[in-house]
């Protein structure tokens, strides 16, 4: 017997307003107990979270609940034809008779590239805000700083309560142009100066939030406000944006059953596997805007990381020689997460601020915290490594070509034709393609082209250690088999035997030999010669599951 069909709503990709959310039908993943929590627990914040996570979503509700929009909070039978919705836990846990007002700046849309266009922009934001506040603010000859000033003090001064700032995309003037240092410092001082403001007015202020993908450090761009608290990484609200494994069970469950019942079922392994994965606190959380087309579109793609071409990401990494396996485990410290700035941007800070890793567990040492952060799941290491590869290749087209071969391969443990196939990838780099990239040049890059074919493929990808340029240790379950990956970079041009000597030595294969699912252990010892530009050494041991060869 089949459950009730639950009532389905509309799905609300690119919705980011309440009102829209609420009086159109839509559903909604209620975050207000969050938000009540926020509010009164402090006064000043700042949250960094990846594109495309529901900021803009969190930035209005909280506008909302300052202007005392009670109704949209509460709950409606729509007997007046209106949507229905369920009451939301704000609804009862809010002052509501104390509106206060709200100052919101975004820099979300559109891009800026000159200093004169950033200092337009604010301008034009503040005058907004100032009409709908009902305060008139000095002319925008003043510089903008002095006029969001005013602009704070007149508000709280004509409603009589202290107003609300609420910031959304912080940064985006400067990540916009990161590929052009010296725009990117001008943005950066025009919002230092107009950020620098809020700590002055700290008496006319009930609630701040500035919400953004970068943590830029507090001296470059935060200078003097240091009262901000970051909540980025604080446990309590590592689902404050993003969707649970809960909500997707309960919320959304009439579309995991419409789906089920119109023939196009959406397994939840599945959906887990490719969507889920990102962590900032106890519990993993999905990118909303994955699960909304995933259950629109009832097809398993890389749907966010379409939806914004990192190429700044792709050639930014590729002009440092980033050693791609170090996507499956890289270890880094509160300061190197940090380090994001126009002069100093580490790979591990890019990456994990803009999504591409996340954090995996977290080690206290002495005074330090140590972070082991890996790719989130499974639509990021496939799109981000087919990305890498191809820009790192330069025959694109082949590596497209070559993908569905290589599944095959895996699939069938066809490891000795396995070894043709990764021939026939590096042949066909050209020899003067070497001489002439640098990418080529540094030690990685052989392992890198390796892991990534691999790795694009999406496939369950398992470290052992890789930490290193120069190895490749890598275990891939697939199709029943664990491989066991040992890649070695050799400076002669005949193979030495050392892959296959460190796989037998460390035995990193012993865990996978009678694990459960896994009928046979394949140990893959690859040697790859810098000087011929071509693997010298591939050697092969097989185990199968004990219960399989008769023993």
């Amino acid at each position: 017997m089949f459950p009730p069909t639950l009532p389905r709503r509309k799905l609300p990709i690119g919705i980011q307003t309440l009102r829209d959310i609420r009086e159109g039908g839509y559903y909604y993943v209620d975050k207000t107990p969050l938000i009540a929590r926020l509010v009164d627990s402090g006064k000043h914040y700042f949250l960094s979270r990846p594109r495309r996570f529901g900021k803009s979503l969190l930035l209005d509700t909280i506008a909302c609940a300052f202007e005392a929009k009670r109704h949209l909070f509460d709950a409606h039978d729509g007997a007046d034809g209106s949507a229905p919705r369920e009451k939301l836990f704000l609804a009862d846990h809010w002052d509501w008779a104390r509106p206060h007002p709200v100052i919101r700046l975004s820099f979300a849309e559109g891009r800026l590239a000159e200093g004169a266009k950033l200092e337009a922009h604010i301008h034009h934001q503040l005058d907004t805000n100032a009409a709908r506040l009902g305060v008139t603010l000095p002319p925008a000859r003043e510089d903008p700083h002095i006029r969001f000033t005013e602009l704070i003090g007149r508000s709280a001064a004509a409603h009589g309560r202290q107003a609300v700032v609420l910031v959304d995309e912080y940064d985006k003037p400067i990540l916009d142009n990161l590929e052009a240092p010296e725009i990117a410092r001008a943005m950066r001082e025009g919002l230092r100066n107009l950020y620098s403001v809020i700590k002055g007015r700290d008496a006319d202020l009930r609630f701040v939030l500035l919400t953004g993908v970068s943590k830029f450090s507090k001296v470059s761009i935060f200078s003097g406000l240091n009262n901000l608290r970051d909540i980025t990484l604080s446990p309590e609200y590592g689902t404050l944006c993003g969707y649970t494994d809960g909500d997707i069970d309960t919320v959304f469950a009439a579309e995991l059953e419409a789906a089920a019942a119109e023939g196009q079922p959406l397994d939840r392994e599945e959906i887990r596997r490719w969507y889920n994965g990102y962590r900032w606190g106890p519990t993993s959380v999905y990118n909303p805007f994955d699960v909304l087309l995933l259950l629109a579109e009832r097809q398993f793609r890389a749907h966010w990381f379409e939806t914004g071409t990192p190429t700044f990401l792709v050639e930014w990494l590729k002009s440092r020689g980033f050693f791609t396996p170090q996507l499956e485990r890289l270890i880094a410290d509160d300061d190197l997460l940090s380090a994001f700035d126009v002069e100093r941007i580490e790979p591990e800070a890019l990456l994990w601020q803009t999504g591409y890793l996340t954090i995996e567990s977290q080690q206290r040492k002495a005074s330090r915290t140590v972070y082991t952060l890996r790719v989130p799941n499974m639509e990021v290491r496939y799109a981000l490594n087919d990305r890498l590869l191809k820009a790192w290749m330069p025959d694109a087209s082949l590596v497209s070509r070559l993908a569905s071969d290589l599944y095959d391969l895996l699939t069938d443990g066809q490891a000795e034709r396995l070894r043709a196939h990764f021939e026939r990838l590096y042949a066909s780099i050209p020899h003067d393609w070497y001489r002439n990239n640098p990418i080529a040049q540094y030690e990685g890059y052989y392992a890198s082209v390796f892991y990534s074919h691999l790795a694009s493929l999406g496939l369950d990808i398992v470290p052992e250690e890789v930490s290193n340029p120069g190895q490749c240790d890598l275990v891939i379950r697939h199709a029943g088999r664990a491989w066991v990956i040992e890649f070695k970079v050799i400076d002669g041009e005949s193979p030495t035997g050392e892959a296959m000597r460190q796989l037998k030595a460390r035995d990193y294969a012993a865990k996978h030999r009678g694990a459960p699912g896994i009928t046979e252990v394949i140990e893959l010892g690859v040697e790859f010669s810098r000087a011929k530009h071509q693997i010298v050494g591939w050697e092969v041991a097989r185990t199968p599951h004990p219960m399989m060869d008769g023993s």
